[in-house]
């Protein structure tokens, strides 16, 4: 893992309107440059930071996916959530100034480095980023709170096909297909996050090709019925 120089132009970044707030203006432009000013390459199966690092940065997702996790008392993985291209790493390690889970590239990956303490000083000079981080800090949240609901009353089905739509629907967001993704995260590491095990992922999968709604080609999945998927999840839309 190496730390660049090069320069990150956030003002010439096609994802500047994924992770950065819109309505800056040049001279705040300027100023947002200076503060993130390198990159950090992360190789497939390496940590970006580790449970009880020091907290100093949040990190910009620039290319790849990342999961997640913590490491239970009996010694597990839990895998805590997935991010990718345009989101931010790192929110964990606000509250004690020491990150509370892992950050492991599940490919070769690229973030862009923020230093908090230059963030927190410019979010005091120009309330729009202050407002971004906000929203960033309670989008958060809201995630969470739908893994509760996830875990707490969903069926393996309702839990697998939220899942899917969460991760199209974010994919498409950033450019890509409605319909076609690459899982980048194993069957194994989706049962850990959903609270399933890696037989009733298994099984969950090939009834949702069974009865057509999806096509699995090992990491490859075509969603070839979006709304089968939305119905099983919420069969309430039906009526």
């Amino acid at each position: 893992m190496d730390v660049h120089s090069i320069k990150v132009a956030c003002s010439s970044c096609n994802l500047r309107e994924l992770c950065l707030p819109m309505g800056l203006n040049p001279d705040e432009m300027v100023k947002l440059d200076t503060v993130i000013s390198t990159r950090r390459r992360v190789k497939r199966g390496s940590a970006l930071f580790n449970t009880g690092d020091p907290f100093t940065s949040l990190y910009a997702v620039r290319s790849g996916f990342f999961k997640t996790c913590v490491t239970t008392a009996d010694g597990r993985d839990q895998v805590t959530g997935f991010q990718m291209t345009g989101e931010i790493i790192g929110l964990d390690g606000i509250v004690s100034d020491h990150h509370s889970c892992d950050a492991v590239a599940l490919e070769d990956a690229e973030v862009c480095v923020m230093p908090f303490d230059q963030v927190e000083q410019l979010s005091r000079e120009f309330t729009t980023l202050q407002h971004h981080v906000h929203k960033i800090m309670s989008r958060e949240i809201v995630r969470d709170h739908s893994v509760m609901l996830l875990l707490g009353s969903m069926r393996a089905e309702e839990r697998l096909a939220a899942f899917l739509l969460n991760l199209v629907q974010r994919l498409h967001a950033r450019g890509f297909s409605q319909s076609e993704l690459i899982l980048r995260m194993t069957r194994e590491e989706i049962g850990s996050y959903l609270g399933m095990k890696l037989e009733t992922v298994s099984r969950t999968f090939s009834k949702f090709v069974d009865d057509d709604i999806i096509d699995v080609k090992q990491r490859y999945v075509h969603i070839k019925n979006t709304e089968a998927l939305k119905l099983i999840v919420n069969p309430q839309s039906c009526r």
